[in-house]
């Protein structure tokens, strides 16, 4: 894509028409507390409590699967925040800025998986909400599934302003309410002692469940920066990270922690129930309209799959040919990217829990590379550097392919394998460990390492000498909006 696109920020009724292209300083706007309500209701909802029954449907205790949904939090957004900081330096998308780390063409490794990544994230929404909705209020599964899908299309072609404008709004409707309901069940509901015994501890559900919700919140860093990319470059990376990181810890921890206690008193019933038999022990009908409000906050996270996946798909055509930034193809790329999850989510299995948890694990092990070598990269390599000039060009300084990235993702995802466990594969080491699944570790570790080492070959100074030369018409190039 070319740099000097005439494409502005907004187009006809206030729609964004910028999708990779780089982002103005003219066209900077915002704080960087508007980043929670974003992650706080990317959190807060009906797919995130599927989450949290992981340990307790393998056996765990509500007490340890607390412990660990948790940890498990701490440690998986500490990374999708840290990809947050990246928006204001560079005012670009987050997929886009792989090309500096696996080359203009290597790059296109990243878009294939993210596409696959979102794509089946929302057909597991669709499946999800259709099921819920048809089992406790008989709305046609199919018909739910489906308008689901189109009020998330819709939220995502307005695009970044709308989306931040609807979860500042509906964040504080979130927290008021689960506030309500928290403080409800602290003062109504008995748990059986079990549920909340420290001598319950049982070690594969733990880590089950810990990597799972660790999981779950690093699958948020493939796009983190699309939603940061606007605010001024003078927003501290302090302030960043930690606004990104405490609506997405607190949002998912919250509403994790409420699967988890939908299933210890339920245990076998389906989640949706669940969570509606505990809002009614309030008062009637608090459980249907809790319900109602998680289907509404995933409609804004289902808008923001398919937005990331809009722009992935303008990526991985700007890397077959050069594209320029318009409405219209922003709009054709989230329809038929809309369309491929809707056809998905007709045929998908019933089994949603079980093809929910494979499904994250197999993120885990896509993305944990990538996590690694994209943050060592913009923190230890380049500290931050890049020219956003020469990211456009597929000769530019960042090359077509580059062997560093490619070759530390391969080995870091290699190393997983042994300490891996999905549906279809267990690695040896996680059938010695009581198929307790680390692998997670062992790809942020080595993906970092491998590529921290290769790129002691390069000479980055030389690089990072030319970026004032490379960009000094960039701002010049963009017209405001």
């Amino acid at each position: 894509m070319s740099v000097s696109s005439e494409a502005s920020s907004k187009g006809r009724l206030n729609l964004e028409t910028r999708s990779i292209d780089y982002v103005p300083l003219a066209e900077r706007h915002g704080k960087a507390w508007h980043l929670w309500p974003i992650w706080f209701c990317g959190e807060a909802h009906l797919t995130t409590l599927a989450v949290g029954i992981i340990g307790i449907g393998m056996g765990a205790n509500l007490f340890w699967s607390a412990v660990a949904i948790f940890l498990g939090c701490a440690f998986g957004t500490l990374f999708m925040a840290g990809h947050s900081t990246q928006g204001p330096q560079m005012g670009l998308p987050q997929l886009i800025q792989s090309r500096p780390q696996f080359g203009y063409l290597g790059a296109l490794l990243v878009y294939v998986v993210a596409i696959a990544t979102y794509v089946g994230y929302n057909a597991f929404n669709q499946l999800l909400v259709g099921q819920t909705l048809h089992e406790l209020f008989n709305a046609p599964e199919q018909g739910s599934a489906i308008a689901f899908s189109l009020l998330a299309i819709i939220m995502a072609i307005a695009g970044y302003n709308t989306f931040h404008k609807v979860q500042r709004v509906l964040a504080f409707v979130l927290i008021a309410v689960m506030l309500v309901f928290t403080a409800g069940l602290l003062f109504f509901v008995k748990l059986p002692a079990e549920q909340l015994s420290v001598s319950g501890f049982k070690a594969t559900p733990f880590l089950a469940q810990f990597f799972v919700a660790a999981a779950y919140q690093l699958s948020w860093a493939i796009y983190v920066s699309d939603y940061s990319r606007y605010l001024p470059p003078n927003v501290s990376v302090k302030s960043s990270f930690w606004w990104t990181y405490l609506g997405a810890m607190i949002g998912g921890v919250w509403m994790m922690l409420i699967g988890a206690l939908a299933a210890a008193l339920s245990p076998g019933q389906n989640l949706a129930k669940g969570l509606v038999m505990l809002g009614n022990m309030l008062f009637s009908g608090f459980g249907e309209f809790l319900l109602i409000l998680a289907v509404l906050s995933l409609v804004t996270s289902a808008a923001q799959n398919f937005y990331g996946a809009s722009i992935t798909l303008l990526s991985i055509a700007d890397t077959i040919k050069s594209q320029t930034s318009t409405l219209l193809k922003r709009i054709a790329s989230m329809l038929l990217v809309g369309g491929t999850a809707i056809a998905i989510a007709m045929t998908a299995s019933d089994n949603f829990v079980k093809d929910f948890g494979d499904f994250l694990a197999i993120l885990l092990y896509l993305f944990t590379p990538w996590t690694a070598i994209n943050l060592v990269d913009f923190y230890k390599v380049r500290h931050g550097k890049f020219s956003i000039t020469e990211i456009f060009k597929p000769d530019g300084i960042y090359g077509r392919w580059n062997w560093r990235g490619i070759g530390a993702y391969i080995a870091g995802f290699v190393a997983m394998l042994p300490f891996s466990s999905t549906g279809l594969y267990t690695g040896y080491v996680t059938t010695l460990l009581d198929g307790a699944d680390i692998s997670m570790l062992i790809g942020l570790v080595v993906s970092a390492l491998v590529y921290y080492w290769l790129c002691r070959s390069q000479n980055i100074q030389q690089e990072l000498a030319q970026i004032d030369h490379l960009d000094k018409d960039l701002e010049s190039a963009l017209p405001a909006n």
